[in-house]
């Protein structure tokens, strides 16, 4: 991230040197992720529950984040989705699948446009 300094006022210098060092302060003050996780996993157990029964199945299998940058969006981006088996063939060609994520396939919109059900398609 890269600030154009020559812009900035010394007042308005002066209210970000500030806060920067509120974060900086706020950020030395926080435990590691990780124990903060194993705390919550080891809480959880004690009380006869599982991470993935108190937040849902996201919690218990999140993998480490890196810190989040300014103005991202997108939840997954930059996390790499785990791979997810075909649901979907195109019977004029066997080799054609789709796993269900993601933009439909032209082959399956053609056929879809034409009158067919996408549930004709499914892999049994």
């Amino acid at each position: 991230m890269a600030f154009d300094l020559n812009a900035f006022s010394p007042q308005q210098l002066d209210a970000l040197i500030a806060q920067a060092k509120e974060r900086k302060t706020t950020l030395k003050k926080r435990k590691p992720i990780t124990s903060v996780r194993k705390k919550l996993t080891e809480l959880a157990a004690a009380e006869g529950y599982s991470v993935a029964e108190l937040f849902g199945a996201a919690g218990a299998n999140a993998a480490p984040r890196a810190a989040k940058s300014a103005g991202r969006t997108s939840s997954t981006k930059g996390r790499k989705l785990g791979k997810v088996p075909p649901k979907y063939r195109n019977p004029a060609n066997k080799a054609e699948t789709w796993t269900g994520r993601g933009k439909q396939p032209l082959w399956l919109a053609a056929q879809i446009k034409k009158g067919k059900k996408i549930e004709e398609f499914l892999i049994k």
